[in-house]
């Protein structure tokens, strides 16, 4: 596993565990370990996994689901939607920020880092883990949505009382992993300028979240970075 990241935090190294020997991740770790020669891939190796280590899979209380890593230079950080510190917000995040500022009345931050809320209990996961730069989509297909994936059903089957969180069509393909009478799914168009007017703008994701939290008598989340 070293061509990937050996780092993955414990409680979800257990978690997966069965996975790391399966014959798809072996195929994906050689698929890496070539593309490398070749291309630069994004995020750094050190990030890949950052998504699991922010958010330990004993701390998850909501779960926000994308589709691949930016592939624009610096953007990536291992959380979707997030950008390193500096780095422009992208369209979709600037929506979610609008959305979020106007749902929850929140001033807008100034940077798109997102790692305050995966410290938080929100697992900001992509269903594909890395890209090749400048292609956007390039790592589909090679194993990482069966990782993904395993990773979904594990949280669906051995948590309680979960919010998660589907933007547009790509990760509401994802529902049926998801147990609707444990776990409460919002769902939404996808935050891009394509088609945020068509319903993401408006659904109040972060205050439903919240609702939904507290009438469980668990904590909400502060969404305020």
């Amino acid at each position: 596993m070293s061509t990937v990241n050996p780092q993955i935090e414990s409680s979800w190294l257990s978690a997966l565990y069965d996975q790391f020997s399966q014959p798809y991740f072996e195929a994906l770790k050689n698929f890496l370990v070539e593309e490398k020669k070749k291309y630069r891939i994004y995020p750094p190796g050190s990030e890949i996994f950052a998504a699991f280590n922010y958010t330990p899979f004993s701390d998850v209380k909501v779960v926000i689901l994308g589709q691949d890593p930016y592939h624009g230079p610096g953007q990536a950080n291992g959380l979707c939607f997030s950008v390193h510190d500096g780095i422009r917000k992208p369209p979709s995040l600037q929506n979610i920020f609008k959305e979020l500022s106007n749902d929850l009345d929140y001033h807008v931050p100034e940077n798109g880092n997102l790692e305050k809320w995966a410290k938080h209990g929100v697992l900001l996961l992509n269903a594909t883990l890395t890209v090749r730069a400048n292609q956007a989509g390039s790592h589909q297909r090679k194993g990482w949505e069966q990782f993904t994936d395993a990773a979904i059903r594990k949280l669906s089957d051995e948590k309680q009382n979960l919010v998660f969180i589907l933007w547009g069509k790509y990760a509401q393909a994802k529902e049926p992993m998801i147990d609707p009478f444990k776990h409460f799914i919002i769902k939404s168009a996808h935050p891009s300028p394509f088609s945020a007017e068509r319903g993401f703008f408006g659904s109040k994701p972060f205050s439903k979240t919240n609702e939904y939290l507290e009438s469980q008598n668990l904590p909400a989340i502060n969404w305020q970075l």
